[in-house]
């Protein structure tokens, strides 16, 4: 993993914090080069506060040699106060100023989505196992601006959203609560997907709500509503609890099945239409970088008959169209990114002072 930016030495301890599991890693930085030394994952529902595992993998690290580290730095879904956050996934918060008086170097604090930003910086386009572009409908991919702003787009359990801003050698991360902007329909079965939405929850539909985990789940109870018949997969994927469901959805869709196939497509494109609206809210001539396993684990869906492109693409004036051709956007495949990109931070923000 590589920066094109020279950051001076650095050992960090760089931590993830998710709904299942906190990733921890000692990752030594020297001049643009990121080495993950150590590395241990423990389930986030099983601790009663990162402290535990914390000092656990600390203890593990030093007994075994690894270089101590300098700077700590933890990500975690919420937003952030002053040094601390709340955490949206997991039982407990993560409190800075206590990480600090524990373990005894400067500690930074940065919402999950802040972390994946840090890490876009650090991959490379030309590397498919990091990150593979997406065809514009003719084939075509529009190159990435190298000081353009950049977006950061994650469906998972939620709606993670984030965003970059280069001016010369200045680098500014931002946090975005854009998940919860109004869901954007495209067609009349979408707009009745909007109206099922809320009705279930008294609200005018959020994007998270179609374009996530629980998105897919949200599309496929609206098509059973609506439809005449079910299927044996959708009877199956029926009776399985609702965390479990969009993975047997995609899997149901990949295998032929009619419904689950117009969900993972209703899906998608809704997911286009969210990208399409940063990028005519950013301009991100630096990319548009779709985070979070799903993109990654369902690429095909993505891809077949230019699917989400050709939605992306849509826009009711010839203006809006150009800024999305002129648009990369990337699917990230390196689960690693949270980690590198919380050690890029705090590499880079130690030698901000």
């Amino acid at each position: 993993m590589h920066s094109t930016t020279n950051l001076p030495a650095v050992t960090v301890l760089a931590v993830d914090v998710g709904g299942t599991n906190t990733s921890c890693a000692i990752v030594t930085v020297g001049g643009g080069s990121f080495e993950k030394r150590f590395e241990r994952r423990y389930s986030t529902k099983a601790e009663p506060s990162l402290m535990a595992p914390l000092g656990r993998f600390v203890d593990e690290a030093t007994a075994l040699g690894v270089p101590s580290p300098g700077v700590l730095c933890v990500s975690g879904a919420g937003p952030v106060v002053g040094r601390s956050i709340t955490l949206t996934n997991a039982p407990w918060g993560i409190d800075g100023d206590d990480l600090e008086a524990r373990f005894g170097v400067p500690t930074f604090v940065i919402n999950d989505f802040s972390a994946i930003a840090w890490g876009i910086l650090l991959l490379d386009p030309a590397n498919p196992g990091e990150l593979v572009q997406l065809c514009l409908p003719d084939g075509s991919k529009a190159a990435p601006s190298a000081d353009g702003p950049v977006v950061v787009i994650g469906a998972g359990t939620g709606l993670g959203f984030g965003y970059v801003l280069r001016d010369g050698g200045m680098t500014r991360v931002y946090p975005s609560e854009g998940g919860h902007v109004c869901l954007p329909v495209y067609d009349d079965e979408s707009r009745a997907f909007s109206f099922w939405i809320e009705k279930r929850y008294g609200f005018a539909a959020g994007a998270e709500a179609g374009v996530s985990g629980q998105g897919i789940g949200h599309i496929f109870e609206f098509m059973v509503s609506v439809s005449t018949s079910q299927s044996t997969a959708v009877s199956r994927i029926l009776e399985l609890p609702g965390h479990q469901r969009p993975a047997g959805i995609a899997e149901a869709a990949a295998a032929g099945d009619e419904l689950c196939s117009r969900v993972m497509a209703m899906f998608v494109r809704l997911y286009a239409r969210v990208a399409a609206d940063a990028a005519a809210t950013f301009i991100p001539t630096g990319g548009i970088y779709l985070a979070g396993g799903i993109a990654s684990k369902n690429l095909s869906f993505f891809t077949e008959d230019g699917r989400f492109m050709e939605c992306f693409g849509h826009g009711y004036r010839a203006h809006i169209r150009e800024i999305a051709v002129r648009t990369p956007v990337f699917v990230v495949r390196d689960y690693d990114i949270s980690i590198y990109g919380a050690a890029n931070a705090a590499a880079t923000m130690s030698a901000d002072g």
